[in-house]
C-alpha cells in the first residue's frame, strides 16, 4: 500500500445540510439548524470511528460551507489530504423537512463545486495506494463530468488491484431509472462488493421477481449483500445464498443515514479480516445505533460500543 494512501478510499459530493427543529415544515420553521451530509463522507466517518484507515476527496465551494464541511471531517479523523476547494463553483446544499409523516428532501446542488469534477483531477496514486475504493451512484448522476471520473476512478482501481465497494444509492429525484440502469449496472459488473437495497434491484433490474434478480446477481462477480429484504439482508456470495436478521433497535428516532452506517459497518468488517457473514453482522449492529439518533452522521458509533453489541457483552448503565 502507498504510504500516502489510506486503506479504504471513498469521493463523491458533500452537501450543506439545513432542516427544522421539532420534524417541522420548512414553510413554517423560523429556524433551521445547519449541518453536512454526503453519502461517501458519512461512510467515511463511520470508518473512521470504527478504527479504519479512511480518506474522502471531492470538490467542494470555497465558502464557510465547505470550510466547515473540511474540518469536521478531518476532526473525526477522515484525510481530507485530496479534497479541494474551488472559488468558481458553490457547495451544494440540501433541505430536509418532514411533510404529511413523511421525509421530504431539497435540493440545490445543480452547478455545484461537486457538480464539475473531472478525471484528469484524479490523484491516481492516492487511489492506486488504497486497498479499497468505495462508490456509490450518486456522483454518476450529478453529470457527465462526474459520471466520467468515477469511471476513471473504478478503471484506475481495477488496474491497480484494489477492491472496489458499490453502493447504487439510486436516487431518481436526480435522474430517469432508464438513464440510471445504464449507468449503474456496469459499475455493479466491475465491483468485488455490490450493496444494493431490495427496493433498488427491483428498479434496477425492471422486475419485482426475486429468482430473476438473483440470478442476474450470480452472474456477477461480486459479493452482492441485498439490504432491505423484508426485516433481512440476504448474502449472495458465489452462488451461496444466506439470510442474517437485522439486528434490533430499540428505538427508532431518525432512518437517514442508516444505509451509510451499515455501508461503513461492512467495509470496516472486511478490512478487519471478517468474513462477509460477520462484515454483515457488524453492518447490521451499526445501522442499528445510526437509526436511534437524528442526523446524518452523528450517531455513527464508535468501536467500542459496536464491539461490545457484537461480543453480546452486558451494558453497564450509570
Amino acid at each position: 500500500m502507498h504510504e500516502a494512501s489510506p486503506q479504504i478510499v471513498t469521493f463523491g459530493e458533500t452537501m450543506a445540510l439545513f432542516m427544522p427543529q421539532e420534524h417541522k415544515s420548512i414553510e413554517r420553521a423560523a429556524t433551521l439548524e445547519q449541518g453536512f451530509g454526503g453519502a461517501e463522507s458519512n461512510v467515511a466517518i463511520g470508518l473512521a470511528r470504527l478504527g479504519s484507515s479512511v480518506g474522502w476527496f471531492g470538490a467542494l465551494g470555497d465558502d464557510p460551507f465547505g470550510k466547515m464541511i473540511l474540518k469536521t471531517l478531518r476532526g473525526e479523523g477522515v484525510d481530507i489530504s485530496r479534497a479541494k476547494l474551488r472559488s468558481d463553483a458553490p457547495t451544494g446544499m440540501m433541505f430536509r423537512e418532514h411533510v404529511a409523516g413523511r421525509l421530504a428532501v431539497h435540493y440545490f446542488r445543480k452547478h455545484s463545486a461537486a457538480s464539475r469534477m473531472l478525471p484528469e483531477q484524479l490523484d491516481e496514486d492516492y487511489i492506486r495506494g488504497a486497498k479499497l475504493l468505495h462508490v456509490t451512484g450518486i456522483t454518476a448522476a450529478l453529470s457527465d463530468d462526474c459520471r466520467r471520473t468515477l469511471r476513471r476512478a473504478v478503471d484506475i482501481a481495477k488496474e491497480a488491484g484494489v477492491l472496489v465497494s458499490f453502493d447504487p444509492n439510486l436516487r431518481l429525484k436526480l435522474w430517469p431509472i432508464e438513464e440510471a440502469r445504464e449507468a449503474l449496472l456496469p459499475f455493479a459488473a466491475d465491483a468485488d462488493y455490490f450493496l444494493p437495497g431490495w427496493d433498488e434491484l427491483k428498479l434496477l433490474y425492471d422486475s419485482e421477481d426475486y429468482e430473476y434478480i438473483k440470478g442476474k446477481l450470480t452472474e456477477l462477480k461480486a459479493i452482492s449483500i441485498i439490504k432491505g429484504m423484508g426485516d433481512t439482508t440476504i448474502v449472495l456470495d458465489k452462488g451461496q445464498e444466506e439470510s442474517l436478521p437485522f439486528y434490533p433497535a430499540e428505538q427508532v428516532v431518525d432512518t437517514v443515514g442508516a444505509g451509510d452506517g451499515f455501508c461503513a459497518g461492512f467495509l470496516a468488517g472486511i478490512m478487519k479480516g471478517m468474513t462477509p457473514i460477520e462484515a454483515v453482522r457488524l453492518a447490521s449492529i451499526n445501522g442499528s445505533l445510526v437509526v436511534q439518533m437524528r442526523g446524518d452522521w452523528e450517531a455513527l458509533p464508535e468501536w467500542s460500543v459496536v464491539e461490545q453489541r457484537l461480543s453480546a457483552k452486558a451494558w453497564v448503565e450509570r
